[in-house]
C-alpha cells in the first residue's frame, strides 16, 4: 500500500463532454480557475488540456496553454503542472478507402506535438505510449515507436518529466523499452489508464499484472473512467500507486449528480485519508518524482 499519495486532477481533457456538463471548463480562464480550485482542495498535480474557445473541442494552441499556466503561476497555489502532449495523434479514416483521412483528423509529427512544451517547459508532460483503436467506428490514436523515441529524447533534453500514458500491456512493454534505452530519466513515471475503449479494461487483476511489469524504482498512477473513478482511487493506493481524478475522466460525483473538479479532488482525498494514507503536497510530489521546478 502507498502511504504518501500524489493526487492528480485532470481538469478537462479533449473529449466531447462540454455538452454533458456545464462544469467542464473550456476557456483558459475557466481551466485556470479549476486548476486553482483543485489545488486549493488538495491536488498535488493538475493535468491540463486546453479547448478551442468557440467550439469547445480540444486544441493544441500554445497561446491557450500559455494563458492557463500564467494564471495558475500567478495564484496563491503552486501545484505541479502537467501539460498533455498527446494532442495531434487523431486519425479518422474512411473504412471503404482507408488512405483518406476524414473530418476529425488531427495528425502531426511527434515533435510538433511538443511545441507548447518547448515554450512553457512544464514540470511534467504526457507521452501516449502506443497506437489504439479509439472506441467504435474508424477513429484511431496514432503514436508509433519512431514518434515516441524521438519525442521522449526531446522531452528529456528539455528537462521535463514524461508521464508515460499506458492504455494496454503492449504500451507498457514499449515504455519499458524506452526506460531500458535511457530515454526516460529516473524515476520513470507511468500512468496506467483503464477503461478507455478499446484499451485496458477496468480489472483489478489486470492492474496487478501491469504493476508487476513495472521496472524497479518506477513511480506510477492509475485511473479508471466513469463510475469506476473513485473505486480506482482505493485500488491504486492498495497496489502501491498514486491516483488521478477529474472531469477529463468522469463527470459525476454520484449517480445523477454532476461534479466539479474541486469536488472530485475532495472526494479522492477523503478516500486517501480514510485508508490511513496522506496526500502529498506539491513539493512532496516534486521530491517523490525528482522534478526540477522551472522558475
Amino acid at each position: 500500500m502507498n502511504r504518501k499519495v500524489i493526487v492528480t486532477c485532470a481538469l478537462t481533457g479533449a473529449g466531447d463532454t462540454t455538452g454533458k456538463s456545464g462544469h467542464v471548463p473550456v476557456t483558459p480562464d475557466q481551466i485556470a480557475a479549476d486548476a486553482i480550485a483543485a489545488a486549493r482542495a488538495g491536488a498535488s498535480v493538475v493535468h491540463i488540456h486546453v479547448r478551442d474557445v468557440e467550439t469547445g473541442q480540444g486544441s493544441r494552441d500554445t497561446a491557450l496553454y500559455r494563458e492557463v499556466v500564467r494564471q495558475v503561476a500567478a495564484s496563491d497555489v503552486d501545484p505541479v503542472i502537467n501539460l498533455t502532449a498527446g494532442m495531434g495523434g487523431d486519425l479518422v479514416i474512411d473504412p471503404a478507402n482507408p488512405t483518406v483521412a476524414l473530418e476529425g483528423t488531427d495528425l502531426v509529427s511527434g515533435l510538433e506535438r511538443l511545441v507548447h512544451i518547448e515554450e512553457l517547459r512544464p514540470e511534467i508532460c504526457t507521452i501516449d505510449c502506443g497506437s489504439l483503436n479509439f472506441g467504435e467506428g474508424s477513429s484511431l490514436y496514432v503514436s508509433t515507436p519512431d514518434m515516441l523515441r524521438e519525442g521522449a529524447a526531446r522531452i528529456r533534453e528539455l528537462g521535463v518529466k514524461p508521464e508515460m500514458e499506458i492504455f494496454d500491456t503492449g504500451n507498457l512493454w514499449f515504455a519499458n523499452e524506452m526506460v531500458a534505452e535511457g530515454l526516460i530519466a529516473a524515476p520513470p513515471l507511468y500512468q496506467l489508464c483503464m477503461g478507455i475503449p478499446y484499451g485496458a479494461p477496468v480489472d483489478a487483476g489486470l492492474l496487478q499484472a501491469m504493476v508487476n511489469m513495472l521496472p524497479e524504482g518506477a513511480q506510477w498512477t492509475s485511473f479508471a473512467i466513469g463510475r469506476n473513478q473513485m473505486p480506482w482511487v482505493a485500488q491504486s493506493i492498495l497496489l502501491g500507486g498514486h491516483v488521478r481524478v477529474g472531469l477529463e475522466d468522469n463527470l459525476y460525483l454520484s449517480k445523477g449528480v454532476l461534479a466539479t473538479n474541486a469536488q472530485l479532488t475532495e472526494r479522492a482525498i477523503t478516500i486517501v485519508e480514510s485508508m490511513g494514507a496522506s496526500v502529498a503536497t506539491p513539493d512532496e510530489a516534486r521530491e517523490i518524482l525528482k522534478l526540477d521546478k522551472v522558475a
